[in-house]
């Protein structure tokens, strides 16, 4: 709630100025503030000299020692659990070391119960399992109101989702009813070993620095996780869990949405994010019709064709391939990069591949800085020239 004191206001419009969401203007020599435009930021409080407005902000009521654990939402479609869970399993691992507490999964479908034990293998003491035949379809209405009740009662201290279609359409309505903080795309998730909260990690500005992000006084504290920036949990075949089914009637059913069909798209080419091997071109191509060498190079070795934003917004080609932080991030054993220069948005989308080769005729060029190995020269001639080896060499062992 934000006031202004009208004995102490002058209308002098310092506040007007620094105000970011031109939220405040003056009318017969007073400030006037719209409710609907301002964001409480405290920007006019700190510009009054005259000390003419007050914000009184709502007290915490949350009990925070009365939630536990980290939870992890399961994503899946036709019962087959997406890869980003296992990731975000191992590091709820050990975000659950450091706060002494448990792992939770929340595994939402139908006639999924047989799954549990594939997650518990993973790293979870506790699936919460709610099998019923509304949550059959993926329907971000149904899914968020059952979320939003298991919260409630079991009270997770730490929610993490993966930075998926439906990881986004999810979670954010979950945050918007119970009230909480949300952090999207993070690459980075730590403890804060003295105050027990969570560092959020995400590039911001553009991808130019990264911000650390935490949610001190409301729970739990939830993010979102980009796929293929943490390693897989390991398969430990031995792990006990507990399986908590939840039952619920079908007034979870949202009447104003239907699941008509799913329509899945057909890659004519290895899946980008599931590659082992990319083969990735930028502005150093120099034209859309050099990529045939990328996509040569990537044919041999038996690999995925990736691109810089560059590329993409020239529109040399789609955005289907595009590697970064406005693109997809990716993991594979071998990254080779060819006429990139390697700026923060398109690191942040591949550094955590095995081994990264770059092909670049800068020597100063960024993208060097995190190559295990790197080729300063000219790509039309050395992309080329490997594509030939590495065919030589696969003729030889047939």
């Amino acid at each position: 709630m934000i006031k202004v004191i009208k004995d102490k206001c002058v209308g002098c419009g310092l506040c007007v100025k620094v105000c970011p969401s031109s939220a405040i203007k003056i009318v017969d020599k007073l400030a006037v503030v719209d409710l609907d435009k301002c964001n409480l930021c405290s920007a006019c409080l700190a510009a009054c000299k005259f000390e003419a407005i007050l914000i009184e902000r709502e007290e915490l009521k949350k009990d925070l020692s009365s939630y536990k654990g980290v939870w992890v939402f399961s994503e899946q479609r036709a019962g087959e659990i997406a890869p980003v869970v296992f990731e975000l399993l191992g590091k709820a691992r050990q975000l659950a070391k450091d706060l002494n507490t448990y792992v939770g999964v929340v595994f939402l479908g139908y006639q999924i119960k047989g799954k549990t034990q594939e997650l518990i293998e993973r790293g979870a003491d506790k699936v919460f399992l709610v099998d019923n035949p509304v949550l059959k379809n993926y329907i971000a209405e149904n899914y968020s109101r059952v979320i939003t009740q298991l919260i409630r009662k079991y009270k997770p201290e730490i929610f993490l989702a993966g930075a998926t279609t439906t990881g986004r359409s999810l979670v954010s309505r979950i945050a918007v009813n119970i009230h909480t903080g949300l952090t999207a795309d993070c690459t980075g998730l730590d403890i804060d070993k003295e105050k027990k909260i969570l560092i959020q990690t995400r590039p911001a500005f553009g991808g130019n620095i990264m911000a650390q992000i935490i949610t001190p006084n409301y729970r739990p504290q939830m993010a979102t996780v980009r796929h293929k920036v943490m390693p897989s949990a390991e398969i430990l075949p031995q792990r006990k869990g507990e399986v908590i089914e939840e039952k619920f009637s079908s007034e979870i059913e949202d009447p104003r949405v239907k699941f008509i069909d799913f329509i899945k798209e057909e890659l004519s080419t290895v899946n980008l994010a599931e590659a082992d091997i990319i083969v990735s071109g930028g502005r150093g191509l120099g034209g859309p019709e050099n990529f045939r060498l990328i996509e040569e190079l990537a044919q041999v070795l038996g690999g995925a064709v990736g691109a810089s934003r560059a590329a993409v917004d020239a529109g040399w080609i789609p955005y289907s391939h595009q590697v970064g932080q406005t693109g997809r991030t990716v993991s594979p054993k071998i990254y080779i990069a060819c006429g990139i220069s390697g700026q923060i948005q398109h690191l942040v989308g591949m550094q955590s591949s095995k081994l990264i080769i770059a092909i670049n005729k800068d020597p100063s060029a960024p993208i060097f800085k995190v190559a295990n190995y790197g080729i300063v020269g000219d790509l039309f001639q050395i992309v080329p020239l490997l594509t030939q080896k590495i065919r030589e060499l696969k003729n030889l062992k047939k």
